[in-house]
């Protein structure tokens, strides 16, 4: 509608000029109204004629300025109703983007992020979607609006004089072919420029995370080198993309301006001789320069599409990424754990790699305490990561209840679960809202759990109590705290299976026994595999599984292994315990 208003408003200059040179040639007699050019303008000429004879030229043209005004009134209505209907589409379409990228980190396995730099992630989430929003979603009206207007008003001209049209089809094909080509460098730097600016902002994650190493070692100029570096790199790319999408506008006016120079001269001659109304060459050249506007802003909505390319493909690399832990359609949720996990002959690598884990074959009976030790790199916790179906087996099976935990669903797999690891997880929230994770939470059994896990005293000293937003990864509490915290949370759970992955290697003496005294109330009754660097933790597991190289190499109680004399003793004995 816009378009049309636009359109007609225009197309007024050609009777206004008439009537004010006198040069309206009129039929004697007023034709049969149709949709023909050569009906319409001696349709609109003889009235005209007829209305300048009667009122008088100033009256023919105060009301042809009074259409004027009422059509430009309408195209501007019509243009803010589309904006404002664009709105919530706009603003929705990145709304729904931001949604799916996070629903999708959620939901990835572990090892995509083992990949991938957590600065790498955000910069996706936050300047690559502004970069969508600012170059395609601003340019929606562009898109839809301006395309429309150059195609009307092309078919208007292209009706009013075809001779006058073929000039501009002549130069219309040069200006696409330069525009493609720039368009093409556009998109290859965009790319370049998005890879740029994640690094800049995962360098800068980085540094945050390892501001006290930082300075301890004294690293703020090596670091502010490296920053600068990844700064400047960007920079310069983002130099040479501004200068390129800034061609846009300028080529589109300059060869604009070409065509309508050339129009001008030659229909001018036409004019000379009489092919063609002086009016309708002024009215052509008016709509022809209005179309100029329009095509610029297309030049630069494509080349905006170009730029955010590199963005949308970044974006649609987590959005399609293929989900590896996949569920079965007929999935079995499962209500309970009764009397065995079993893992068959497993292996597992990360990407089609070496493997981490070969030919494991393990049993853990309900109410067992399973503890896993070895080296450094043994595939410890990676084999508990298996359990939850953090990752999935290369091969074999684990079972709970000989059901393959591949035919479960996850989510009930999970709620059987409860896992505390090395590092204390926390959210910037209340303690109630970290204890009660995942849930409504219930106050009392909050508390509860928090008496389980030796906290309570510590909370309730707290300002605010087990409201106390203990801020960004919980780190105005200290490392027993925390941990203590993300116990509690495991109690609260109440889950029948549970996992201990180092559970206690990052605490001092003091807040390790604590924190063990914590570990003996939640793992009371439950079936718990713990992976563990200090035996003396687990010198009371009812079995012991020592990892080599991937391998079960060695199992039994404390006593046994002592009396093997193989790597749990040497073990045992770099720790005194032997």
């Amino acid at each position: 509608m816009y378009v049309f208003s636009s359109l007609f408003s225009f197309t007024l200059v050609i009777p206004f000029v008439s009537v004010l040179f006198g040069i309206i040639k009129a039929p004697a007699v007023c034709p049969a109204f149709s949709l023909s050019k050569d009906v319409l303008v001696d349709y609109f000429s003889y009235y005209l004629q007829y209305y300048a004879t009667t009122y008088g030229i100033y009256a023919c043209l105060g009301v042809i300025s009074i259409c004027y005004v009422i059509f430009s009134f309408f195209a501007a209505m019509f243009r803010y109703l589309g904006m404002y209907f664009l709105a919530p589409i706009r603003n929705g379409v990145i709304k729904d983007l931001r949604n799916d990228i996070y629903h999708k980190i959620t939901i990835l396995p572990l090892s995509f992020f083992s990949t991938q730099k957590k600065g790498d992630i955000i910069s996706r989430m936050s300047s690559d979607l502004l970069d969508i929003e600012i170059s395609v979603m601003a340019s929606l009206q562009q898109m839809i609006k301006d395309p429309l207007m150059v195609i009307i008003f092309i078919i208007t001209l292209f009706i009013a004089s075809p001779k006058l049209m073929l000039i501009v089809l002549v130069i219309m094909p040069l200006v696409a072919l330069l525009i493609k080509r720039i368009g093409a460098s556009l998109n290859r730097n965009s790319t370049k420029g998005q890879k740029q600016i994640a690094s800049v902002i995962a360098t800068t994650e980085e540094t945050l995370s390892g501001i006290r190493t930082i300075s301890a070692f004294n690293a703020q100029k090596t670091l502010l080198q490296k920053f600068k570096a990844e700064n400047n790199r960007y920079n310069r790319l983002m130099t040479k993309i501004l200068r390129r999408r800034e061609l846009a506008s300028p080529l589109t006016e300059i060869f604009g301006i070409l065509a309508m120079v050339i129009i001008v001269l030659f229909g001018g001659n036409m004019v000379l001789r009489g092919e063609i109304n002086p009016a309708l060459l002024i009215g052509f050249v008016v709509i022809f320069a209005r179309i100029i506007s329009p095509a610029q802003s297309v030049t630069t909505a494509y080349y905006n599409l170009k730029k955010a390319q590199g963005a949308a493909n970044r974006i649609y690399e987590i959005i399609d990424a293929q989900e590896k832990i996949e569920e079965k359609p007929n999935a079995i949720a499962i209500k309970d754990f009764s009397s065995q996990i079993k893992y068959s002959n497993v292996s597992f690598s990360y990407n089609d790699a070496t493997l981490v884990l070969r030919d494991i074959d393990l049993t853990i009976d309900k109410g067992q305490s399973v503890a896993i030790v070895g080296y450094s790199g043994s595939g410890k916790s990676t084999l508990i990561d298996l359990l939850p179906r953090f990752a999935d087996v290369t091969q074999g099976q684990i079972t709970i209840d000989g059901t393959d935990i591949r035919d479960l669903n996850i989510n009930s797999l999970r709620s059987l679960i409860g896992v505390v690891t090395q590092e204390s997880i926390l959210f910037g929230e209340s303690i109630f809202a970290n204890i009660a994770f995942g849930s409504k939470g219930n106050i009392e059994q909050v508390i509860a759990a928090a008496k389980a896990a030796n906290a309570h005293e510590f909370i309730i000293r707290l300002p605010k109590g087990y409201y106390t937003n203990i801020g960004e990864e919980g780190l105005s509490l200290s490392g027993g705290e925390r941990q203590r915290i993300c116990i509690a949370r495991a109690i609260y759970k109440n889950p029948p299976i549970l996992l201990l992955d180092e559970a206690t290697s990052a605490l001092d003496t003091q807040n390790e026994h604590i924190v063990q005294q914590s570990l003996k109330n939640v793992m009371c009754g439950r079936t718990t595999i713990i992976v563990a660097h200090r035996l003396s933790t687990v010198v009371n597991a009812d079995k012991i599984v020592v990892l080599s190289s991937g391998k079960i190499v060695e199992q039994g109680t404390h006593e046994s292994l002592l009396a093997q004399d193989g790597i749990y003793s040497h073990l045992a004995l770099l720790q005194s315990l032997k």
